[in-house]
């Protein structure tokens, strides 16, 4: 009889245990609250194409982000003001490479949440799209052919009778005019084709942005970046040289987001980033 209640009762505590484990079991596979949900994302558009605001690279060197879509990567400043972003509004950064006349139809359709392209906030541009506070400015400069008789040049007057282009849909391309006797040649969808030209002799120069024109000079020792003496290069108001974020019409919370993280960026921390992708640029860019 001892024996039997003793086997009874290693029965009873037996099941119990294993009742126990199977609850615990249970609970856990079932408790899907505590799964983390994933990260909201900050849809970045750019062309990845140009040098050192943004570029296309083979591996994620220099911390180059994936191009969604593909198994190429994008580095550059633009590529490091989003990681900043996204970084700070808690969001999973994604980078879709863009054509640049595709940009402003794709955050209008909402393919993409923002533009950071190197786009600058223009009074044409505002009619269609909103914009955050600058995260960049920089004077405007024209590259020309090292050796040509315009490398020296320092004023427009200078450039006079020089065959000069820009990129399409830019407002570098407006002020061509601003130059005596130019040859305004038709605009160019991207600076790789304007380098192109530039070198082939088609265009004597084409118009820039200063860290756009180092990266170019640098990539290609045959060209050389005419910066104007003060007061004798273009006229152009602080929006047209500047460069900010685009979104959509009416996304204040966007836009708020944004700016609260621009504000904690410093001068020093900006030229920092870009002369760091300058630095960083791969050769062939």
């Amino acid at each position: 009889m001892r024996k039997f209640i003793s086997l009874a009762l290693c029965a009873t505590l037996l099941m119990g245990l294993f009742t126990f484990a199977a609850g615990c079991q249970s609970s856990g596979s079932s408790d899907k609250t505590n799964t983390p949900a994933p990260k909201a994302q900050l849809k970045v558009g750019m062309e990845c194409d140009y040098p050192p605001f943004n570029w296309t690279q083979t591996t994620d060197a220099n911390g180059a982000v994936p191009i969604a879509g593909g198994k190429e990567f994008a580095g550059g400043y633009d590529v490091e003001i989003a990681k900043l972003l996204a970084a700070g509004m808690g969001k999973e950064l994604v980078i879709v490479k863009t054509a640049w006349a595709g940009l402003p139809p794709a955050v209008l359709s909402g393919n993409i949440d923002a533009i950071i392209a190197g786009m600058s906030p223009t009074a044409e541009r505002k009619q269609t799209i909103d914009f955050s506070d600058h995260y960049y400015r920089s004077d405007l400069v024209v590259v020309v052919q090292k050796g040509s008789k315009f490398e020296k040049a320092t004023s427009l007057q200078e450039l006079s009778g020089a065959k000069i282009t820009a990129q399409l849909n830019t407002f570098h391309y407006t002020v061509i005019d601003q130059i005596p006797n130019v040859v305004k040649k038709t605009a160019m969808d991207d600076f790789t084709a304007m380098r192109v030209a530039l070198e082939s002799g088609i265009v004597d120069g084409y118009i820039s942005e200063r860290p756009e024109g180092i990266s170019a000079t640098a990539a290609n020792p045959k060209f050389a970046m005419v910066e104007f003496a003060k007061g004798q290069g273009f006229q152009a108001s602080d929006d047209d040289v500047a460069i900010a974020v685009g979104i959509n019409k009416g996304n204040t919370e966007l836009a708020t987001g944004i700016n609260k993280v621009l504000s904690g960026l410093s001068e020093d921390q900006r030229k920092a980033l870009m002369d760091q992708a300058i630095k960083n640029q791969p050769a062939s860019n």
